[in-house]
């Protein structure tokens, strides 16, 4: 006997990225699953899938995130028992794909006594019976090694690149901190543009406090576009670009992955020098934070193209051209 099988697609969203789901799912031409979320009166999560899934393709998707009454644990959890929910329905395999990756900053111990929970949510998902991990800009490559599988590293780039190439010429992009100087140096390649560094000090007295000290890199009279892979509480972006304005910066623009804008983030942002941040759809951003400063670009179209690719067995670095594991 023979049997020749056909595989096939099936995406699914959790709540928070609905939205940017259905956007893959148009992309793709394809419908978009329903995972039957629901919640017990304690507020226990339940799954259950509302077709039958016997040996689909699944890309499960999440961001980790707080958004209007769930919070980022929520979101987390959400994911792992649709991941538990395909693999008890038999599916044949299970991606999940978390544009934004939770606990990524907890990426190693700093300190004694401190977790590694970058790693310890790879292995929830390993655990739950996901075989493959699809993000977008992880802040950290390493984190790519701590999931017992294949990691597709992907980059927004791209279509950061498309807004800020309507700046024009003649840009100087900056990494806020030494640790982005390596994403920065992709930018100003990508954008033939010069390269500078603000050097930064955290307050060791007061949480979430950064006093940026000096500029290394001539930006007087010059537009600067700060880079970064997140805008969490604004501190590090805002006082950076303050101090480029301080130094002559015509005009100061910032540009992100993740557009978490935690706690005084939007404050910051609105009363900084900064003249206007593109960041992407990678996290949903709630009205009350949608704010003239705040631009947002899409990435379904990238996430798209990285699905159909593990779908169909072939490259996703080549989307990149390579660059995503710069």
């Amino acid at each position: 006997m023979e049997l020749v099988t056909k595989k096939h697609l099936y995406i699914v969203s959790g709540r928070v990225s609905q939205p940017l789901a259905a956007d893959i799912a148009r992309e793709l031409s394809v419908p978009l699953g329903d995972p039957g979320i629901a919640e017990f009166a304690n507020g226990e999560i339940h799954c259950r899938y509302q077709e039958s899934i016997r040996g689909t393709d699944v890309f499960i998707i999440n961001t980790h995130s707080a958004f209007e009454e769930q919070s980022i644990n929520d979101a987390l959890m959400e994911q792992l028992i649709m991941v538990d929910a395909a693999r008890r329905a038999s599916a044949k395999r299970i991606t999940v794909v978390a544009p934004f990756y939770g606990y990524a900053r907890q990426d190693r111990k700093a300190n004694g006594r401190e977790p590694i929970t970058a790693k310890l949510v790879a292995q929830l998902f390993k655990a739950a019976g996901a075989s493959r991990l699809v993000s977008v800009d992880l802040h950290s490559n390493q984190i790519q090694g701590f999931f017992d599988g294949p990691v597709d590293h992907l980059t927004a780039m791209p279509v950061l690149l498309d807004y800020l190439r309507e700046l024009g010429d003649g840009l100087v992009i900056v990494s806020p901190d030494a640790g982005r100087v390596k994403v920065a140096e992709r930018y100003a390649k990508e954008l033939n543009a010069d390269l500078a560094i603000v050097h930064k000090r955290r307050s060791l007295s007061e949480k979430n406090s950064v006093e940026a000290k000096d500029v290394i890199g001539e930006v007087d009279g010059r537009v600067c576009v700060l880079i970064d892979d997140m805008i969490d509480t604004g501190g590090t972006i805002v006082a950076a670009a303050n101090l480029l304005e301080e130094k002559g910066a015509t005009a100061v623009f910032a540009a992100c992955t993740h557009g978490v804008f935690s706690g005084p983030a939007i404050d910051r942002i609105k009363n900084s020098a900064i003249r206007k941040v593109v960041t992407t759809d990678t996290l949903p951003l709630p009205a009350e934070k949608r704010i003239d400063k705040i631009e947002v670009v899409s990435v379904s179209a990238i996430l798209a193209r990285a699905i159909h690719a593990v779908f169909e067995d072939t490259s996703v670095s080549e989307i990149f051209g390579g660059d995503n594991y710069s």
